[in-house]
């Protein structure tokens, strides 16, 4: 069986990383937007990254430009928006997408993992459901991640143990990582 720890992913400035850096370590790996209605997440993610970091907590931020072009900038433009406007200091990878032929390995393994299974009950979940599908069909069953911000809870052996959609509430997410460690 293989772990996260089998993959090699991209670091913003380009050097290739494998995540078997991160043994031993508790991870959530995230795939990220600047320009989405679930942005003010980096901020409870930072928060949480703060609070847990040195217990051996990683975040894995994959910004992806596959919704609604909501992460036009370039690597560097999206950074910068992160640590200025969130102050975040979790590691930020390279662009990449999430869903398709060119979905990363890493993205591909950790949905067919924790396969998506709802955003949820309410008007909320229901109109991001309207959105996801009309944004995804092209992908068709290609469409691995539903929508920005969804995080994958991985736990100190590499194996993911928890997938969260956008629409989960953060406290949920803390609470998973706070078990975890």
């Amino acid at each position: 069986m293989s772990t996260v720890y089998d993959f090699t992913v991209k670091a913003r400035k380009g050097k290739e990383v494998s995540l078997s850096e991160y043994a031993g370590k508790v991870l959530l790996i995230v795939n990220t937007a600047t320009g989405c209605g679930f942005t003010p997440h980096y901020e409870p993610l930072e928060a949480m990254y703060r609070e847990f970091k040195d217990a051996g907590f990683e975040i894995l931020d994959f910004p992806c430009n596959q919704f609604a072009n909501q992460t036009p900038g370039s690597e560097d433009e999206i950074h910068e928006f992160c640590t200025v406007k969130f102050g975040t200091e979790f590691p930020q990878f390279a662009k990449i997408d999430v869903n398709g032929e060119t979905a990363d390995p890493l993205f591909v393994y950790l949905a067919t993992e924790k396969p998506f299974a709802g955003f949820g009950k309410g008007l909320k979940n229901a109109a991001l459901k309207k959105f996801s599908d009309m944004n995804n069909k092209t992908f068709g069953d290609k469409a691995y991640i539903k929508w920005n911000f969804t995080k994958f809870l991985v736990d100190r052996e590499g194996h993911v143990v928890a997938r969260f959609e956008p629409t989960v509430d953060m406290k949920e997410v803390r609470a998973a990582v706070a078990a975890a460690l």
